[in-house]
């Protein structure tokens, strides 16, 4: 398992160098007025304050997997305040201690039921190695290991898978994964985790 994860690690790596070499990277391809393409509560990177990111990569769309993770830590947010605080918090973790080039995941949800931009349907993530150059990752803030999210948190999550696949974001024939079926972790944590084996294009799939 573990040798498996190192070539992993190393084949996004040779992309990601070709990548830049091709001048596929850019410094900032957010766009900074995507609420409007909601028909639910979404904030932008500017609405949460987020820092703009190192650099990133392109994403080729539409992706076949969207990925579901819990936070852990941060916990549960319940307000939109505490949400933006997770949001910063995790962006935190993510660039300035573990030297990533922004928030990992594409999206999160939080419990106010609020859809929150991390890097976007454009850009390559870092949430599940092997699966970041053809994935969506979708973060719910909490810890979902023996509880599960509020139901406006699930329902904001489903409504944003169903709104990437409208928009040719996310394949229509999408499979969808718990974070533990493509790297060895608990996330998303078992509660959460069947919840989302009763989801539609839930794949019953291990690595």
């Amino acid at each position: 398992m573990e040798n498996e994860l190192k070539k992993m690690k190393f084949y996004e790596s040779l992309i990601l160098l070709a990548l830049v070499a091709s001048g596929q990277c850019f410094p900032k391809p957010y766009d900074e007025d995507v609420s409007y393409a909601y028909d639910f509560p979404f904030m932008s990177r500017s609405d949460w304050g987020a820092r703009p990111p190192v650099r990133t990569v392109r994403l080729s769309l539409p992706v076949p997997y969207v990925i579901i993770h819990h936070s852990y830590i941060p916990g549960p947010c319940s307000t939109t305040n505490q949400c933006i605080n997770a949001m910063r918090s995790m962006q935190n973790s993510h660039q300035l201690h573990q030297g990533w080039d922004d928030i990992g995941y594409s999206f999160a949800v939080g419990g106010d039921g609020v859809v929150y931009e991390g890097r976007g349907w454009n850009n390559v993530g870092a949430h599940a190695l092997g699966y970041n150059f053809n994935s969506i990752g979708i973060v719910l803030i909490g810890d979902f290991v023996s509880r599960l999210p509020p139901r406006r948190q699930l329902n904001a999550a489903k409504r944003l898978i169903a709104k990437g696949v409208e928009l040719g974001h996310i394949s229509r024939n999408y499979n969808l994964l718990g974070h533990r079926q493509v790297t060895p972790t608990e996330c998303p944590g078992n509660a959460l985790f069947r919840e989302i084996t009763t989801w539609d294009r839930f794949t019953n799939y291990n690595m």
